[in-house]
């Protein structure tokens, strides 16, 4: 059996970090079994050379090899890619077409970003994992085949079984053997090493001379949290390799590479914040929302003033102020429901009783307001014998909001 040293560079990787050697070795250890593997770990960090390994040190090393980004092929044809189709199962489908699970029969399927997998694909995928049958889509006839599976992901993956997007079974079957890859941030002895190879390869690449850090700047680097782990560190590398002229990057000029808090680079956000945290934010997103609200409520209490006129010219400002309204109150459901997406997001909530207040907030809404649209709607379907795109385009609205304004007040 190879040595771990020698694994490393047979497979590029740099790093003597003890928990990465850890993973290395069991990846080596369970290589020459058929147990289904789960790697896990934060985007960015190098999941894709562990089923390299586990391939190239089994004894289906020669055999196929596939990898497949789960995230990637669209949810109405992953079927198709992994488990083949018949000729006419589906519009396009012009011919019969062998899936990933067929041409790799003897071999390994490395499945990333396994949790993206619809739920009716999880189900066919489990049944391969038990007994390696699959069916084609457009076909009756089980077909056998024999595949390891090595599965990847950065999802919290008890989460999303507790949401319901993730079989909990599918989920055991897999995760026979779990290994974790270590984020940048906990390799502080590997940061500096694996820019000075990046630094190397660029130098070669664009025929340069190599980018060098002085010591402020390497304790710089390493200091850094690296939200976007390996990935980041090598894009960064590349990109002073190319914009800088003085190959010596002092503290100063490396800071300028690094997105400090708040960009949006890809990470894993662990659910670590106080109840209080909780409480704080909740309460701002209140304010927020009613401040939004309150902007409505003024534009309506002043149509309601102007409706009690019955002169023409009125009428036909009442006309462009209820145009007005109902673009305000399409922006402010845009606001609203991007407002809560943020919060779900950085906060971990589940679809629970937290977002009440977001369906609860026009619990006052006037009603008087309410019977005048009505009014306004209906006599503009009237008028147009209830062609809708007519209708939509007299009160200067879309026909989208029309229909909703139609649905909403059952008219």
């Amino acid at each position: 059996m190879e040595s771990l040293q020698a694994i490393k560079q047979r497979f590029g990787i740099i790093g003597n970090d003890v928990h990465l050697n850890l993973a290395l070795e069991k990846a080596i250890r369970v290589a020459p079994t058929d147990i289904s593997v789960l790697v896990t770990g934060e985007s960015g960090v190098g999941k894709e050379s562990i089923p390299k390994i586990i391939h190239n040190l089994s004894h289906r090393k020669h055999a196929k090899y596939i990898a497949v980004n789960c995230g990637a092929i669209p949810e109405g044809t992953i079927d198709s890619e992994l488990f083949g189709h018949e000729k006419g199962a589906f519009t396009g489908a012009t011919q019969t077409r062998k899936g990933y699970f067929e041409v790799a029969d003897g071999g390994t399927i490395f499945l990333d970003e396994v949790g993206e997998l619809p739920l009716t694909t999880q189900v066919r995928l489990l049944r391969v994992l038990e007994n390696g049958e699959f069916i084609k889509v457009g076909s009756s006839q089980v077909q056998k085949t024999d595949v390891r599976i090595v599965a990847a992901t950065n999802l919290n993956m008890p989460k999303a079984i507790d949401k319901g997007k993730f079989r909990e079974d599918l989920f055991y079957r897999l995760s026979t053997i779990d290994i974790n890859l270590p984020p940048l941030r906990e390799r502080v002895g590997d940061i500096h090493l694996l820019f000075r190879k990046f630094a190397a390869d660029f130098a070669q690449k664009y025929n340069m001379p190599t980018i060098r850090l002085t010591d402020d700047a390497i304790k710089t680097l390493i200091n850094y949290s690296f939200p976007g782990n390996i990935r980041q560190l090598r894009n960064i590398a590349e990109e002073i390799s190319v914009v800088e002229e003085n190959r010596i990057v002092d503290p100063n000029t490396l800071r300028r590479y690094l997105p400090q808090k708040g960009t949006n680079l890809p990470s894993i956000i662990e659910n670590n914040k106080s109840n209080s945290d909780f409480a704080t934010e909740r309460e701002i997103m209140y304010k927020i929302l009613f401040d939004m609200k309150n902007d409505i409520h003024d534009l309506k209490k002043l149509t309601m003033d102007l409706m009690q006129n019955d002169s023409v010219k009125v009428k036909e400002d009442n006309k462009q102020l209820i145009q007005k309204i109902y673009k305000e109150e399409e922006t402010l459901e845009s606001k609203i429901s991007n407002q809560v997406e943020v919060v779900r997001y950085e906060n971990n909530f589940d679809d629970s009783n937290d977002y009440e207040f977001a369906e609860t907030i026009d619990e006052h809404e006037n009603l008087s307001i309410q019977e005048k649209e009505i009014e306004l709607i209906k006599k503009s379907l009237e008028r147009n014998s209830g062609k809708r795109k007519l209708a939509a385009k007299e009160l200067g609205i879309s026909e989208r909001t029309l229909y909703r304004k139609i649905k909403q007040y059952d008219l």
